[in-house]
């Protein structure tokens, strides 16, 4: 092989294995999921398309869980499975027993729990140009809404700019 002949086949089979090593563009991004509760009950846990998110007081928000996905660009009909429990009784009149430890009584804890309830709801998530943070919002009437967007909640952008504080019959509109 002559010497020109031999550089441009190095260089033809060095591009051929440098371009085959090239990483495709992702079609998910992961990203942290919020959780916002807009009424009275406490959102023990909860999960989006399986990936958890936090605990949620009444009337609260969840700081960041790592992580859960989305698509990188939008398409129409994206949708979220949601899945949560609910405590509708956080505070309940007579706490519950504790031990010498500070450990909460088993079968008090049974009972009190014996009232959580578990629900599941597969919703739209409106479009959005940059994936983001996804965020599940709670409302009453067991009503649920998410979005992966890139805003803040209180920009006039943001799809869902709900009260924090919503009485437990205030059933928003789909």
């Amino acid at each position: 092989m002559t010497k020109p002949l031999y550089r441009l086949s190095t260089l033809l089979l060095s591009l051929l294995l440098v371009s085959g090593c090239m990483a495709k563009e992702s079609d998910m991004l992961g990203g942290p999921v919020e959780g916002y509760n807009h009424t009275s009950a406490a959102i023990n846990r909860f999960t989006i398309n399986g990936a958890g998110g936090p605990r949620i007081g009444p009337y609260g928000e969840g700081g960041q869980v790592c992580c859960g996905s989305v698509p990188r660009y939008w398409r129409p009909g994206l949708r979220a499975i949601v899945e949560w429990e609910k405590d509708p009784n956080p505070s309940p009149s007579v706490p519950l027993k504790r031990n010498q430890y500070g450990s909460i009584d088993p079968e008090d804890y049974k009972r009190h729990a014996a009232n959580y309830t578990r629900h599941s709801a597969t919703v739209e998530i409106p479009q959005y140009q940059t994936a983001g943070t996804i965020k599940v919002h709670f409302l009453p009437c067991n009503q649920v809404r998410v979005s992966a967007n890139n805003m803040f909640i209180g920009d006039p952008r943001y799809p869902y700019n709900y009260p924090r504080k919503m009485e437990d019959t205030e059933c928003p509109k789909p």
